[in-house]
């Protein structure tokens, strides 16, 4: 069947300008790391892009390492933007990545300019694109000169491949370093993307001030922990869910007595709130000012539903909602 987008897709999803740039950007982005493999439901993918785009998520982020195997997220995600996606190209985000392990040899892998650039040429032809929105180094390269790995993304900008630059996984002085080299160049740095949620606060430590300072945007993955700060562990491990599939991001001895007390805690707080403890863990990255969206991942159209919901459910919180989250994490 055809797939026609929903005519209310942008009637009530928030947009936040990225950084110092003309470029807004849902509050709500889909990260297309786990579910898209060749090891999922094809079917599945494209129904939760589909639900994904209907509500207003209009940005769709990857890496060219997701899978598995590598590269088949992107391959898959090519093959759905071929069949439903391609007359709104101009209406979606569309990220990937490059840092991470991806292919044999000492070029495939890191920040070399040789791997940078022959990594965007085999995601744009895996998905079908003539560039991407956003592209990223995906992780800091402790050999490789900070100064070829920007210049290889400011390069990727002006041969057309990439409209934005960004970086993953930088420390705050690197980022600082490395936004100086790429603002030299003329090819800001748009957006860092990274892990912040209730359990992880280290963009606090720094981070954050830089990130005003240069005024880039910020994207955070793992908003939900990787699942934890849902209600899906409060009780078991379900066997259906990213714990009890046994894969190797989490694992079913990181869901102790200690943290399964926290979340249940965190839930009732949640609860209180008229809210999920999905929705409310969501509401708390975003309430972050130096956050313009936060990446979510999904199993099913459902839980994308959720989440959108909870912004419509979003209320400030209060001195004391925020005091009693953080008695609870620092127990």
């Amino acid at each position: 069947m055809t797939y026609i987008a929903s005519d209310t897709r942008y009637d009530s999803m928030p947009f936040d300008r990225c950084g110092n740039s003309g470029l807004k950007l849902p509050l709500i982005s889909l990260g297309l790391w786990h579910n898209w493999g060749n090891v999922d439901d094809y079917n599945n993918g494209k129904a939760m892009l589909r639900r994904a785009f209907d509500l207003g998520i209009t940005h769709f982020d990857l890496a060219n390492n997701y899978g598995p195997p590598a590269g088949s997220a992107e391959s898959n995600f090519g093959r759905m933007f071929s069949e439903d996606f391609k007359s709104y190209r101009d209406e979606l985000i569309i990220s990937t990545k490059a840092g991470w392990d991806m292919w044999p040899g000492p070029y495939g892998n890191f920040g070399s300019r040789k791997y940078l650039i022959s990594s965007i040429d085999q995601s744009l032809k895996r998905m079908g694109l003539d560039y991407v929105d956003v592209f990223y180094h995906h992780r800091p390269d402790p050999d490789t000169p900070l100064e070829e790995t920007m210049g290889a993304l400011d390069y990727i900008v002006r041969s057309g491949r990439a409209l934005y630059v960004g970086i993953s996984q930088y420390n705050t002085a690197q980022t600082k370093e490395a936004a100086r080299i790429l603002r030299e160049l003329g090819t800001p740095c748009l957006i860092h993307q990274a892990r912040y949620n209730l359990f992880d606060r280290w963009i606090e430590d720094g981070l954050s001030s830089v990130l005003e300072e240069e005024r880039m945007g910020c994207i955070v993955f793992s908003p939900l922990d990787q699942g934890l700060l849902t209600d899906r562990y409060l009780t078991s491990i379900p066997d259906d869910s990213r714990a009890g599939k046994g894969g190797p991001f989490l694992k079913v001895d990181q869901i102790n007595d200690e943290i399964r007390s926290k979340i249940v805690q965190l839930n009732q707080l949640a609860l209180s709130r008229g809210q999920t403890l999905a929705q409310m863990s969501i509401v708390w990255t975003l309430s972050n000012p130096v956050v313009t969206s936060a990446l979510i991942g999904a199993s099913k159209t459902s839980q994308i539903e959720e989440i959108v919901k909870g912004l419509e459910l979003h209320k400030p919180f209060t001195s004391d909602e925020l005091k009693a989250i953080d008695n609870i994490i620092g127990q």
